[in-house]
């Protein structure tokens, strides 16, 4: 395990349009307000989307699952914002859900907003972290730059 502390910064509340691309318009947000480490709380509707749902099997890197919809979903989610390669990387992990039936995954390239979703960003100032890409496991974690602990 490995951590470092921060503080609260810049909080936005963020409101998608019905038709709205989830992604799109965050990566848009981001690179706007030049937020490099975040945390995000998501609340909706999506009427269509691509979400991982888990690795086919049990070994990395993994071949992901998807789980894609085009009705409708009620929509539950949290993430994260750090830069990988100079550029912010957006992490968004959701509940969704229909007529009693729920997924949860990682929501990934499309995502269109049904109606309206709401997302509230908490920057985290004094975090020196960001995405390296660890080909051995087939993800990018969040890595600190320097341990202010030693």
């Amino acid at each position: 395990m490995d951590y470092h502390g921060g503080n609260v910064g810049r909080v936005f509340v963020l409101k998608m349009d019905h038709g709205d691309d989830v992604l799109a318009e965050l990566e848009t947000f981001v690179a706007a307000e030049n937020v490099t480490s975040a945390f995000m709380f998501m609340l909706g509707a999506l009427s269509e989307g691509n979400v991982v749902v888990g690795p086919k099997e049990k070994q990395t890197p993994p071949t992901p699952m998807w789980f894609r919809f085009n009705d409708p979903h009620e929509i539950i989610g949290i993430g994260n914002i750090f830069n990988e390669n100079g550029k912010p990387r957006i992490h968004l992990h959701a509940s969704i859900g229909r007529d009693g039936n729920t997924t949860t995954g990682c929501i990934r390239e499309e995502s269109e907003v049904f109606m309206v979703t709401e997302i509230f960003v908490l920057e985290i100032d004094d975090m020196d972290a960001e995405r390296v890409l660890n080909e051995e496991l087939g993800c990018s974690p969040i890595c600190f730059k320097k341990d202010e602990r030693a």
